[in-house]
């Protein structure tokens, strides 16, 4: 005990654990080998999978062969389910009907047959005028330049076939060349030519073609534009009206109430919904296989250019016949409209020819004519209409002087002016 507390006085052994210093190096080298295995696993995993998914894909699911696309040809045999519609058709009773839209579309079918079939029977009067003529290019080596536009027979006259035609292809030709719709072809001359419609007739000797020809073609039937009834009428356009030959378009008229306000006569311009070329030609024709219009793109406005239109063919039959029989056209100078029925009851203008226009140096404007005259007579014939006043001027013959009585308003009222007056050639 003594012992024990006199060693009292002692201290107890303390002991510190240091801790063993980090290896950085290390501790990064092993990160990186650990990264590098994690990338070399990941990669043979996915390509293990790339190879062996299909293997097992088609063990477990195989997949079957794909069929093979057969599409039976048509043949011109009549085949076992048309002869069972042929059999069921011959047994219907009268009382029995078929199904409503089989009926709907088989009407709809036969309605485009019988209209090409129209357009088909009136291509007998369409022809193709091609115009030849010769030239010379820079290596002085003679070549030859081709127009071609579409024709109309419109006359037979025993001795001649007789062609309308767009007078553009006359420009510089030195020959012009007629294909009828059979395919043979002939030498054809100028008739006649009238620069206001710029159309042309064109001429054929008979004995130039083939009995065979002559057996085909035919000369077309002209019918009425001036009828009421014609807007929103289904119509043919026929003869180039995409600009090639011998093509065909179906569509309605738009409208009809277009004048053309041309030297001395007016015409009628129709529209068509029907989309066609800018240069195109032929003609119009109605469900009762008659030509109603001439194609013509000139007066198309900007915005409608490639829609199908045609001058009436009411208002050219005339310059037609005078053409046709070789007559040259005579020349006045003027535009004009009717006198309203209104202007004539509530402002007191005469009935007559109303003078909206005098045409540059024409005899007219050097016989004095004004805009706002009324022609009421040519020579004894009394004018009520300009298109009286444009059948007068028709009968009448290029340098023959006319007698004009028109009428001018003057400070209170119209008063009487009667002009000898020379004609002049339409050029």
């Amino acid at each position: 005990m003594e012992d024990f507390e006199q060693n009292q006085d002692f201290e107890y052994i303390k002991e510190r654990m240091k801790e063993r210093p980090v290896n950085k190096k290390r501790l990064i080298r092993r990160m990186v080998i650990t990264a590098s295995m994690a990338v070399v696993f990941g990669v043979l995993a996915c390509f293990t999978f790339l190879v062996l998914e299909p293997v097992f894909s088609n063990f477990l699911y195989p997949e079957e062969e794909p069929q093979a696309v057969e599409i039976p040809e048509d043949t011109d045999e009549m085949l076992p389910e048309d002869m069972m519609i042929v059999e069921e058709d011959s047994t219907v009773k009268p009382e029995e009907t078929t199904n409503k839209d089989d009926e709907v579309l088989s009407d709809y079918k036969l309605l485009y047959q019988k209209i090409y079939e129209l357009a088909n029977k009136t291509m007998k009067s369409m022809v193709t005028v091609t115009g030849v003529s010769q030239d010379i290019d820079w290596f002085n080596n003679s070549y030859e330049n081709k127009g071609q536009t579409s024709g109309l027979i419109v006359a037979n006259t025993g001795r001649e076939i007789l062609i309308l035609a767009d007078e553009k292809i006359l420009d510089k030709a030195e020959d012009l060349h007629v294909t009828f719709s059979d395919g043979t072809t002939a030498v054809a001359s100028v008739k006649q030519t009238d620069a206001n419609t710029e159309q042309v007739v064109i001429a054929v000797p008979v004995n130039q073609i083939g009995k065979s020809t002559l057996n085909v073609i035919d000369v077309a039937s002209l019918g009425n534009s001036k009828s009421t009834s014609l807007l929103a009428t289904p119509v043919i356009a026929l003869g180039r009206p995409y600009g090639n030959t011998k093509s065909v378009a179906y569509g309605m008229i738009t409208s009809k109430g277009t004048v053309l306000n041309l030297i001395d006569c007016n015409y009628e311009l129709l529209t068509t919904d029907i989309y066609g070329s800018e240069e195109a030609n032929g003609i119009l024709l109605n469900l009762n296989g008659e030509v109603i219009g001439i194609i013509n793109q000139k007066y198309n406005k900007d915005e409608a250019k490639n829609l199908i239109s045609a001058v009436g063919i009411s208002e050219l039959k005339r310059t037609i016949e005078r053409m046709s029989n070789g007559k040259e056209m005579a020349y006045l100078g003027i535009n004009g409209t009717d006198v309203t029925g209104e202007a004539n009851t509530s402002l007191g203008v005469p009935l007559g020819a109303y003078v909206t226009g005098i045409v540059m140096d024409s005899p007219a404007m050097k016989a004095g004519i004004q805009s706002g005259d009324v022609i009421t007579k040519i020579n004894e014939q009394e004018i009520l209409s300009f298109s009286q006043y444009a059948a007068a001027i028709a009968e009448c013959r290029p340098e023959e002087t006319i007698t004009v009585t028109l009428m001018r308003q003057g400070p209170e009222e119209y008063r009487e002016i009667t002009l000898s007056i020379p004609l002049e050639k339409l050029k």
